[in-house]
């Protein structure tokens, strides 16, 4: 992507950032509390990238997190083609971090135009559905996000909603 979209790859070369394109299984099983923020992008879950979206992965995601503050977002399917898988894994993350939350963007590229993210903190009751400072987030200089998409982004369909919160 840094030779394709290099508008889209411009945090690369950050000395913050860690990027691994390889079996995220066999990497954080090599990495345990050395992470503020995970971030991933998986394939849909069928063959390999299936135990992308296992509860194992997500504790080797949790145990690879710095605590206290640790968040993950991981690729979180369409609300629009896979609300029952998205039930089974917020079920099952609930269990494991102590704040979960749904979001979703526009995609067009993806089927039903839009794409989910699962979001996890080892914080209570963290509000992940602010931004960490608005101030801030409105005068970076990004091509789409603002403190106010931010917010959208957790703004879900009333039935999405319902089925998504219904979750343990």
């Amino acid at each position: 992507s840094k030779k394709y979209l290099p508008n889209m790859a411009q945090g690369f070369s950050s000395p913050k950032a860690v990027i691994n394109v390889g079996d995220g299984f066999e990497y954080l099983k090599n990495h345990s509390q050395e992470f503020d923020v995970i971030i991933t992008d998986s394939s849909d879950p069928e063959g390999p990238a299936e135990s992308l979206f296992q509860e194992s992965f997500y504790s080797l995601l949790k145990s690879a997190l710095k605590p206290p503050h640790g968040i993950i977002c991981c690729q979180g399917e369409s609300i629009w083609l896979h609300l029952s898988l998205i039930k089974k894994i917020m079920t099952f993350a609930r269990d494991i971090f102590p704040t979960v939350a749904y979001a979703f963007a526009s995609t067009p590229t993806y089927p039903s135009g839009t794409i989910g993210f699962l979001i996890c903190s080892l914080e209570k009751d963290k509000k992940l559905n602010e931004p960490v400072d608005e101030k801030i987030a409105d005068q970076l200089d990004t091509r789409f996000y603002t403190a106010d998409i931010h917010r959208a982004a957790f703004a879900l369909p009333a039935f999405a909603r319902k089925e998504i919160n219904n979750t343990k």
